[in-house]
């Protein structure tokens, strides 16, 4: 199983996504600044996530989600991602 999830930085207003197949290990890696894309916006504070049979399948996701702009984005997270943190 995969999860394409979806951080936001509150401080600095910005998103980020990414792929991973352990969600909990990637967030922890984004809040302790050993992702070099991500270290200048901590913390992060997980807006939730999709679940992906495979990689390949999220990666597309990931993709197309990267490529929205920031007010798409928003309505993509609106629609698909209420109540999906459970952790």
């Amino acid at each position: 199983m995969y999860f394409v999830y979806i951080l936001y930085s509150k401080q600095f207003e910005r998103y980020y996504i990414g792929q991973t197949n352990d969600i909990l290990q990637r967030i922890n890696l984004h809040n302790s600044a050993k992702v070099p894309s991500t270290a200048s916006y901590i913390p992060w504070e997980l807006i939730g996530y999709i679940e992906k049979e495979n990689r390949s399948q999220a990666m597309i996701l990931e993709k197309k989600l990267k490529n929205l702009n920031q007010p798409d984005l928003r309505k993509f997270i609106r629609k698909h991602l209420p109540f999906k943190i459970s952790f």
